[in-house]
Parts: C-alpha cells; sequence; structure tokens
C-alpha cells in the first residue's frame, strides 16, 4: 500500500509560535552544543513559544529540557525505525508534552517542516543536513509566506560561502535566513523575522489564549458593575 505524506504548508498566520530546533543527536549533556540549545529553547519557552523537536538525544533533548526548565511546551515529531541501525530514533529521556508519531523518515522531517513557524539549526551531521536544505526549499518557494531559518554558529558563514560560490542560489533564498552566533543575536533575528512576516504575508495574527483576571480585579470589576447599575 502507498503511504499518503502530507507536504508542508507554507506560514498561516503572521507571528512565529513554534520554533523548531534542529541538531545533532551526538552530543551529551556536557558538551556546549548541548548548553546552548538548552539556553535557547529556555529563552523561547519563556517567551511563550512552543519547542519542536525530534524526540530524539542530543540537541532534541536539551530543546526540550530547556523549554522545560522555563515550563514552556513542547512538541517532538518523531519516527520509530526498525530497519535503520544508524538513525538515533526516539529518546526516553525526550519526555515532552505532546509526541506526534509519523511513519517513516520522510514524513517525520516534513511533521518538523510542517509544525514550525520558524527553524534554529544548530550543528549536526547528515539528519540535520537534510532538514536544514529541506527547510531551506520550502521557504524558497513559499517565499512571500515563508517559515524563516536561523542559522546559529559561526561556521555557517564559511558553508553560506561556499554555496553561493558554487550553487545558483539567488536573492531571495538568501533572505529567509539569518546566521547568528548566540542567544542574543537569536533572540534579535527572531524578533526581525517577527517584524517582516507581520508586514508582508498578508495573513491574521494567531491570538495567544486569553489569560484569566486575577481573582481581585474580577471582584474588583465585579463590584463596580453592581454599583453602576444601581446608580443608573
Amino acid at each position: 500500500m502507498r503511504t499518503q505524506i502530507s507536504i508542508p504548508h507554507g506560514q498561516i498566520h503572521c507571528n512565529i509560535r513554534n520554533v523548531a530546533i534542529l541538531g545533532s543527536a551526538d552530543v551529551d549533556k556536557k558538551h556546549p552544543l548541548y548548553q546552548e540549545a538548552f539556553k535557547v529553547a529556555r529563552y523561547l519557552a519563556y517567551h511563550d513559544r512552543v519547542v519542536v523537536d525530534g524526540g530524539g538525544p542530543g540537541v532534541m533533548e536539551a530543546a526540550t529540557a530547556g523549554a522545560e526548565s522555563a515550563g514552556g511546551e513542547t512538541i517532538a515529531i518523531t519516527f520509530y525505525p526498525k530497519d535503520m541501525p544508524e538513525f538515533e530514533g526516539r529518546d526516553q529521556d525526550n519526555i515532552v508534552d505532546k509526541e506526534i508519531k509519523t511513519a517513516n523518515y520522510i514524513e517525520r522531517m516534513f511533521g518538523l517542516m510542517d509544525h514550525a513557524d520558524a527553524f534554529v539549526i544548530f550543528q549536526g551531521g547528515t539528519g540535520t543536513l537534510s532538514e536544514w536544505s529541506t527547510a531551506w526549499l520550502l521557504a524558497h518557494l513559499y517565499y512571500g509566506n515563508h517559515k524563516p531559518l536561523i542559522l546559529y554558529g559561526d561556521f555557517w558563514h564559511k558553508i553560506m560561502k561556499v554555496i553561493n560560490e558554487h550553487f545558483f542560489i539567488g536573492e531571495k533564498e538568501n533572505n529567509v535566513y539569518k546566521i547568528v552566533k548566540n542567544e542574543v543575536e537569536m533572540v534579535q533575528a527572531l524578533d526581525e523575522f517577527e517584524q517582516e512576516l507581520e508586514a508582508r504575508c498578508g495573513l491574521p495574527r494567531k491570538e495567544e489564549p486569553e489569560k484569566q483576571a486575577e481573582p481581585e480585579k474580577q471582584k474588583e470589576q465585579e463590584g463596580k458593575e453592581k454599583k453602576e447599575g444601581k446608580d443608573a
């Protein structure tokens, strides 16, 4: 039977709510890359962003742990392989609020593309390369209502220099990403991307859930309304 694979959508609203963190599965908690991803995810969660990752170890685990440390919401797009000995698969220490299981690697990758509004891409291996290039391609295809990329680390300057020298890369393709070297620059890039998105996409803004008023303020408001009713 042929598998039905859903193609990821472009942006459907004009703000960045879900942020996918992509990167190496082969780093432990002591590795600087793990610690950097943890800090970035913690910042995102603290500012009401939902952190999305692949449910595996390394940077993915760091993303979940960082978001959870700030009380944030986390989503994992997972795949449980039976015949891929080199794929890290699901990590039992990566405990998320919501897990979305997929049937194969391609559906997992497309799920990451679809459930994110933006991407923060750290250093990684061939899996990270495939995810980055797919996210970049989709940003090109959906240009105007695309999902922006933040390439995290100075090494990206060298990579993009080589690519621009040896591939046919257009101006629009270079407009969909920003290279940052630390958390401070990542915050700035994310803010700039959201401003650009609201200015260009022509789509509705995804509203945040309304927070309930504090009990004291509610009582105060109710009392005020009753008094005004009697005076009327």
